[in-house]
């Protein structure tokens, strides 16, 4: 009974993030001035294929805005094909990119990085529901107005307080699932004029074909694609990477990240072949899948399926759902995606985090996912650096004909200078020892200020002498002879 409810429960999750997944596709591919399906048919595939080969379940993939907005020039230059072939080549760097194993670079992307990344995202996803609030005229775009404001408005507020009431009074329906679906049925009933997604555009279409992408395939095709496809594949791993350990966060479970690649990857490759957009993790239908509790690979199944029935059959229903409510249950996703611990904690928190998380959330925002997150790690290596650079210390003593400096900290290519700001050689006997025991030797730039040290102890006609040296240590200065190593 409890297999056949989580079962149940996984159904429910798919149908949910499905309907959720549609409008964003659809806008994604409009945004690369392409033809709608070719935003639904990526992301069912890849949604599907990701669920049943990836190394997380419970997450959602699909045709993402993130990778979408990098291939806008390459699409009004050269077309829909070029764009087809750079999603497969961008799978085959995906792949490689698993099967090198790299994914486990991801730790080294900092918490504050993490903070800024997700509130970035969870601004994006309420800034993106404001659009269907506006209408397209002959003279541009326009915000709605008057009663058709009021209806949009009145249908976003009451499928909110669904989402959040529900949940309460029982658990047993995913909320966003009521919502959507309840929303619906009462604009059918009372014939109220509300925007339904098939104003996105019209979803019907057949079953996508096996189509080679129809580019000649030589250098200067891949001069053209290559820099888009390298791009597609970076950006799209970072954020589904990033979206795997936040997934990973709230279920408590272990992932296989490398494995998330590799199926990732497949799964531009297939898509790219039967004409479908690249795509990667989605951080808000991802939230929409787990707060309606998708935990297994069984809700993103049926969530990619259940998108390709909608193509082929479905169309007339799923484009009556009022956009109002789409937007009302990703406005609560961007709510609960935002960390607000963190504004509770930037007082708190050492200001050079603070900073991060502030910096990645705003470039996140108004430049680009990944230049982002590579900002953030910058920022926070820095800081790291310029912080253990001054914890490098020494403590001096003199007896029987030599000095010894018992040393501490880090010495590399930032804590060099207070380094050699330790040393008093000018009152030190001629024997001097330094203990390194404590002492940790990082890189090139730290036998460069040994051997500094060392040419300025001949000068004065002093002996410098190292002691107390770690396997490693000893390892990393065996090519430096004229150190006199104990």
């Amino acid at each position: 009974m409890s297999k056949l409810s989580s079962s149940y429960r996984e159904v429910l999750a798919g149908l949910t993030t499905s309907f959720a997944l549609v409008p964003e596709s659809l806008a994604f591919a409009l945004v690369a001035h392409l033809n709608p399906l070719m935003g639904l048919y990526g992301a069912a595939i890849i949604c599907a294929l990701t669920a049943a080969l990836g190394g997380r379940p419970g997450m959602i993939s699909g045709a993402a805005g993130s990778m979408a907005v990098v291939i806008i020039a390459l699409v009004v230059s050269h077309g829909a094909q070029y764009l087809l072939a750079t999603v497969v080549l961008g799978g085959v760097l995906m792949i490689a990119f698993g099967a090198l194993r790299l994914a486990s670079l991801i730790r080294m992307v900092p918490h504050p990085v993490m903070l800024g990344f997700v509130n970035g995202l969870a601004i994006i996803i309420a800034m993106a529901q404001l659009d269907h609030f506006k209408v397209h005229t002959a003279s541009g775009e326009q915000w709605l107005h008057g009663s058709a404001l009021g209806l949009m408005l009145g249908l976003t507020a009451a499928t909110m307080l669904v989402v959040y009431v529900l949940p309460k009074l029982t658990r047993r329906l995913p909320p966003a699932l009521v919502a959507i679906v309840g929303m619906a049925v009462l604009c059918s009933l009372f014939q109220w004029p509300a925007r339904q997604l098939g104003d996105l555009a019209h979803i019907a279409g057949d079953l996508p074909r096996l189509h080679w992408p129809q580019v000649p395939w030589n250098l200067a095709t891949l001069r053209i694609i290559g820099p888009y496809a390298v791009l597609m594949a970076l950006v799209g791993l970072l954020e589904t990477l990033l979206t795997l350990r936040v997934t990973q966060e709230i279920t408590g479970t272990d992932s296989q990240p490398n494995r998330e690649c590799l199926a990732l990857g497949a799964a531009n490759i297939t898509s790219g072949l039967l004409g479908g957009m690249g795509g990667c993790a989605m951080i808000g239908q991802t939230m929409i899948n787990l707060g309606s509790g998708g935990r297994g690979r069984l809700s993103g199944l049926i969530c990619g399926v259940m998108i390709m029935l909608y193509i082929i059959g479905l169309s007339p229903l799923i484009e009556r759902i009022p956009l109002a409510a789409l937007a009302g249950v990703m406005f609560v996703v961007a709510q609960q995606t935002f960390a607000w611990a963190s504004l509770r904690q930037l007082g708190r928190i050492p200001l050079s985090d603070a900073v991060v998380i502030v910096a990645v959330t705003a470039i996140t925002v108004w430049t680009d996912l990944a230049i982002a997150v590579l900002c953030g790690v910058m920022l926070s290596a820095l800081s790291f650096a310029w912080q253990q650079a001054g914890q490098v210390h020494a403590h001096r003593t003199t007896f029987d004909g030599h000095t010894d400096y018992r040393l501490g900290g880090i010495l590399f290519f930032a804590s060099t200078d207070p380094f050699l700001a330790l040393f008093q050689l000018e009152h030190d006997a001629k024997l001097i020892r330094l203990d390194c025991q404590h002492l940790q030797l990082v890189g090139q730039s730290a036998m460069a200020a040994l051997e500094t040290l060392q040419q300025r102890c001949r000068e004065r006609g002093q002996r410098l002498q190292l002691v107390g040296l770690s396997a490693g240590h000893m390892h990393l200065l065996r090519h430096h002879p004229d150190l006199d190593l104990q």
